[in-house]
């Protein structure tokens, strides 16, 4: 199964990619992106030599493979008065695309989606060279993902973006009352690197659709790709008329980061719990909203009724999905004790089964860790968990690595006898190891998926639907899956974000969109001029002697429980609006 599962996801991929060009317009015009300096012919190229990373920043964003450790160029770290004057370009640029027609928007899209099917292996390539990941999981984690949004954003963007009118209360029947969203400006994003093309997409297909102009700021360890990536997008705006500038990446460091923050409308963050707490305090200084995504320890829940070979693959997917470098990756696997035994030996099988290995040289199952020095990291939690307890029971195998690329692949581990009080199961691992552990019973199951800082998302799996959603309602988070993993990012009308560590607010779905938007409440007079709004003669300044009681009656006959009661209030209500009172000083006697 593991030789058969990568050619069943791609000729799947093949069938929806043949599917979705069906039903792309034929007028929809087609856009040359320059790659030559991105793909690799075979032939060495100049500096193409073996990169040693630098532990010190500086005016340079250093670019390598993790796969192979080879160079591939670099690109400037922006000074904070380069990012505010390109922040500045954005904004004269948004201010005239804040006047687009959906309509020009839905062809941006349909110029994107055209690309991106017809280039699907040059993106994935890409992506596979600056973070390691091998091709299948590049083709499931950013060409599907992205699709599927741009798919949903034409089918539904608009519905969701025009006014919305809602219900006006008993005292404004003669209004309308409606929701109005508009563009916030020049919306900041600072995206991770695990899926470069994606992450990148994701804020930026949001945000122009709303009106916004936006620029993203790419993580240090995927510029790269980035910088190739964003051409896609200004191609595709200039293909339909957008103003130039109108998407901007910069790449940078700290400095480049907060100067960004400092500069836009909104801030989209994607990282660690740390970095996300410094953008909120630098956020608060200019009081923008702010959309954290920090990361998970998302629990996989194993009921005893379940079918355990086929949730033992959904199982190891969940674990091993971009070499375990996935926001919404399971971290903590909790098994019935019934078939504790009998998932542990289904699990090992298929992990023993999976290879590890730089993913532009042959087929692996598993390409790199991207992040310098985070194997070591990675050794260091299951070295804690076997002093503490511990022990590992199976692993991949890791094949033809170059001497100078060793430290950036971490063999897939399944390790048992795991518990609370270890590292692994507390902090975010974003690599290949599978902690398993036993549990007794569902409410012993809902007490270890909580027992964590993180609440990104969760897997429940059990042969009863009802019982996996029960515990599913129970566990602390902001995403769930039942019966499966991950599903959610597929339905892209469905937010996602998390509370607790893993952050607050939503991108993706209705939410997410919306987000990107100045929401404002308007209200106004129903049949006008016809009737016009007019201060009741009792409250009109000055005001009257039996005002007060006045807006007794009024609340009465407005609110009132008892059908007589209110009918009376009416009465009353009338009556002091036909009296003919002269109005009093407003100043009360003690």
């Amino acid at each position: 199964m593991a030789f058969w599962w990568p050619l069943i996801v791609i000729a799947f991929a093949y069938v929806i990619c043949k599917f979705l060009l069906m039903l792309i317009p034929s007028n929809v015009p087609s856009i040359d992106v320059d790659a030559s300096d991105v793909i690799d012919d075979g032939h060495p190229k100049e500096n193409s030599f073996i990169y040693i990373p630098s532990r010190r920043q500086t005016d340079k964003v250093q670019c390598y493979e993790p796969a192979t450790m080879k160079y591939l160029g670099y690109f400037p770290a922006l000074k904070p008065d380069e990012v505010k004057e390109r922040v500045a370009q954005v904004r004269k640029s948004q201010v005239v695309w804040a006047k687009s027609s959906f309509k020009q928007r839905r062809q941006f899209l349909r110029v994107l989606l055209k690309y991106i099917i017809e280039h699907q292996e040059l993106i994935c390539e890409v992506s596979s060279r600056d973070t390691g990941k091998t091709m299948v999981d590049a083709s499931m984690g950013e060409i599907m993902t992205t699709c599927e949004k741009i798919t949903w954003l034409l089918s539904e963007g608009e519905k969701w973006l025009k006014p919305e009118y809602r219900s006006c209360g008993r005292s404004m029947l003669h209004k309308t009352a409606k929701v109005e969203f508009h563009p916030l400006g020049v919306v900041g994003a600072i995206v991770s690197w695990n899926y470069p093309f994606h992450n990148l997409f994701n804020p930026v297909l949001a945000a122009v659709f709303s009106g916004n102009g936006i620029v993203v700021k790419v993580s240090e360890h995927a510029s790269w790709s980035g910088c190739f990536y964003v051409r896609i997008l200004q191609s595709a705006l200039a293909a339909v008329g957008a103003p130039e500038n109108l998407v901007e990446v910069i790449t940078g460091f700290a400095e480049t980061g907060e100067a960004l923050v400092s500069s836009v409308d909104k801030m989209i963050f994607v990282g660690s719990p740390g970095v996300g707490k410094m953008i909120m305090r630098k956020a608060a200084d200019t009081l923008i909203p702010v959309t954290l995504e920090l990361g998970g320890k998302d629990p996989f829940i194993v009921c005893e009724d379940v079918d355990v070979p086929h949730v033992a693959q959904v199982a190891v997917r969940a674990a091993l999905q971009s070499s375990g470098q996935n926001c919404a990756g399971a971290e903590r696997f909790y098994v019935h004790k019934d078939v504790y035994s009998a998932f542990v030996a289904a699990v090992v099988k298929i992990v023993k089964s999976v290879t590890a290995g730089p993913p532009q040289s042959g087929k692996y199952d598993m390409g790199a860790i991207c992040m310098q020095d985070h194997s070591e990291r990675l050794q260091s939690l299951i070295n804690d968990a076997l002093d503490k307890g511990a022990e590992i029971v199976g692993g991949g195998s890791v094949r033809n690595i170059s001497e100078g690329a060793v430290d950036q692949y971490f063999p897939p581990t399944v390790i048992v006898n795991v518990n609370h009080q270890m590292r692994l199961m507390q902090e975010e691992a974003f690599g290949p190891i599978m902690p398993i552990m036993k549990f007794s019973s569902d409410e012993e199951a809902i007490r270890l998926a909580n027992d964590s800082k993180y609440g990104l998302g969760c897997a429940v799996f059990s042969g009863s639907q009802r019982r996996a959603r029960f515990i599913a309602s129970q566990l602390h988070c902001g995403v769930a899956a039942i019966n499966d993993f991950a599903s959610n990012y597929m339905c892209q009308s469905l937010p996602f974000g998390g509370v607790k560590d893993s952050g607050f607010g939503r991108f993706a779905g209705v939410e997410g969109l919306r987000a990107c938007c100045l929401v404002k409440s308007v209200v106004e007079d129903r049949w006008w001029p016809l009737i016009k709004t007019k201060i009741p003669k009792p409250i009109q300044y000055p005001v009257a002697e039996n005002a007060f009681e006045f807006q007794q009656s009024l609340v009465e006959a407005l609110y009132g429980f008892n059908v007589w009661d209110q009918l009376r209030a009416l009465v009353n209500v009338l009556k002091m609006l036909t009296e003919q009172n002269s109005p009093v000083n407003t100043k009360r006697s003690d």
